[in-house]
């Protein structure tokens, strides 16, 4: 993410950047992230001709990206599913997160860049992730399945790139019905943790800004952005 903010300026279409070493990996709200040799890093620099709310849609277009590559190297869709708003589980662990960075000003995105991490070779220990988050598990570990990271990225542009064009072409619907035909928890209860509150109710749906909608016993509540924990 640090390299696709240093090159954006200069990049003329969209851009995949590889990294095969990290020395400086982070996650969602600047938290450390464990990325060991063999696991894929990569990010995707484009510039969007639409505001901060579109671009956030990436978030389920980089979903449903790498859910088909996951099962485009593996063959079998049944042990992959999709978790609000940002991450792929593989048999119920967290296999891969996506990360989205804008820069820009006046409403206006000057380039967007949609950060993919995916533990290929190894996972982060049940200790180095936070209480109640879904543990982490690796594409090599739970599988069986070894991959190196440029043929995954083989896999995942092109991917990501159908799933952009339908997005492009027809707007979010598709993309939408597309993302709940493969998550997780649908119909279950979930907790959704923000700074300043928790929300705890059943997972409904996703609205069309893709926002999380539960069902509460005060109603029917839509939250844009939060951490999703399983009851």
């Amino acid at each position: 993410m640090a390299e696709a903010a240093r090159r954006a300026p200069a990049l003329s279409g969209p851009t995949w950047i590889l990294a095969l070493r990290q020395t400086a990996a982070r996650g969602r709200r600047g938290r450390p992230w464990t990325n060991p040799a063999g696991n894929f890093a990569a990010t995707l620099v484009v510039r969007p001709s639409h505001g901060p709310q579109q671009a956030a849609l990436r978030s389920f277009v980089a979903a449903l990206a790498l859910y088909d590559a996951f099962v485009t190297v593996t063959g079998r869709a049944e042990s992959f599913a999709l978790k609000w708003p940002n991450d792929v589980l593989l048999n119920g662990g967290k296999v891969a997160g996506i990360l989205l960075e804008s820069s820009g000003h006046s409403g206006a995105l000057s380039y967007l860049s949609v950060g993919i991490g995916v533990n290929l070779a190894a996972a982060p220990t049940a200790g180095e992730v936070e209480p109640r988050a879904v543990p982490p598990v690796s594409l090599a570990g739970a599988m069986g399945v070894r991959i190196a990271p440029e043929a995954f990225l083989d896999a995942l542009a092109p991917a990501y790139a159908r799933h952009e064009a339908q997005l492009a072409t027809f707007g979010f619907a598709p993309v939408r019905a597309a993302w709940l035909a493969r998550a997780t928890r649908l119909g279950a209860e979930v907790t959704a943790r923000m700074p300043s509150e928790e929300v705890t109710g059943i997972f409904e749906t996703i609205d069309t800004s893709g926002s999380l909608v539960l069902k509460t016993p005060q109603g029917r509540r839509a939250i844009a952005a939060a951490e999703i924990h399983f009851n």
